[in-house]
């Protein structure tokens, strides 16, 4: 199990990527404009910097749904591999069949 304070401040990444989305879009297409004038661009730019970092969508990291485990997370799933393994061996993911020979 991860800890808490980890889960808990993604948590926060992810609603906070969530609220400042539109804000990101908008200064991002403005200073990829090519007919922008430079100075409009430079602006956008600063107006960008000024944004909380955490407001990133790339700084929301993928954590496992059961355990907040960061690592070996199957996206399809929302779980880790170690996750994935016991619920499959318990027959509690559908079309999923733990392999044995």
């Amino acid at each position: 199990m991860a800890k808490k304070s980890s889960v808990e401040k993604n948590n926060r990444r992810r609603k906070m990527a969530k609220q400042f989305a539109g804000r990101r879009a908008k200064l991002k297409a403005i200073q990829m404009d090519k007919k922008a004038s430079m100075e409009d661009r430079f602006a956008a730019g600063l107006k960008l910097a000024e944004l909380p970092r955490n407001s990133s969508k790339t700084r929301v990291r993928n954590r496992c749904e059961l355990s907040g485990r960061p690592r070996a997370y199957y996206r399809k799933h929302k779980l880790s591999r170690i996750a994935l393994r016991e619920l499959g061996s318990k027959g509690l993911i559908p079309g999923l069949v733990k392999s044995s020979w």
